[in-house]
């Protein structure tokens, strides 16, 4: 990732600056521009790439994302996810990373109809505020994109407002439920048509 703003040393945190970001995914160069709070670890180095998800720190943030839900929604059932069954064809996780460390993950899955749906964000409970959401959801639309994608779907739960907010920032929409889900009084579900520049308006 590159980044198009001035250098930032120690833990300053900087507010309200716009700052290009230019990240290679594949053969594409994908440019974003992010508005907000950006902190130190978002400004230096947050890498977001798909990787294999038999790995320990998949597990440990599925296992964060499981205990965030519980919390939200005692006693509704969730469908399981663990790593291996993320680890089919059409199916990507996505890792954030600074310095090295899993700071976070999503699961974007190849529908087959130019649409891909985002699933299991998770951030890291230490690293939050830190602009990671972000990181995640634009890189999952840049990869959506090289997967031919035009639009981006997911579910969010009604009681996870932080999520809720993050994608309505990024652009997104409430919209009815798509295939092979039903409608719940704890689902909201949300869409994106997604563009070349990965521009948030």
């Amino acid at each position: 990732m590159v980044r198009d703003a001035g250098a930032i040393t120690g833990h300053q945190v900087v507010s309200k600056i716009p700052v290009l970001l230019t990240e290679r995914v594949g053969r594409s160069l994908v440019r974003w521009r992010y508005l907000g709070d950006m902190s130190f670890a978002l400004m230096n180095l947050i890498s977001v790439k798909p990787e294999h998800p038999m790995q320990s720190e998949v597990s440990s943030l599925l296992q964060q994302s499981d205990a965030v839900a519980a919390m939200l929604y005692p006693g509704e059932y969730r469908r399981p996810i663990n790593a291996e069954s993320l680890a089919k064809t059409d199916t990507y996780v996505l890792i954030a990373r600074i310095a090295g460390k899993a700071v976070g993950m999503c699961v974007l899955f190849d529908r087959g109809d130019y649409s891909t749906e985002l699933k299991r964000m998770i951030v890291d409970a230490e690293s939050r505020g830190a602009g990671v959401g972000m990181a995640l959801l634009k890189g999952a639309e840049a990869q959506a994109m090289q997967l031919g994608a035009l639009t981006m779907l997911l579910e969010v739960g009604t009681r996870n407002t932080e999520a809720q907010q993050l994608y309505r920032r990024g652009g997104y929409q409430p919209c009815d439920p798509f295939p092979p889900y039903a409608g719940t009084p704890i689902s909201l579900f949300m869409t994106r048509r997604l563009t070349a520049a990965a521009v948030p308006p």
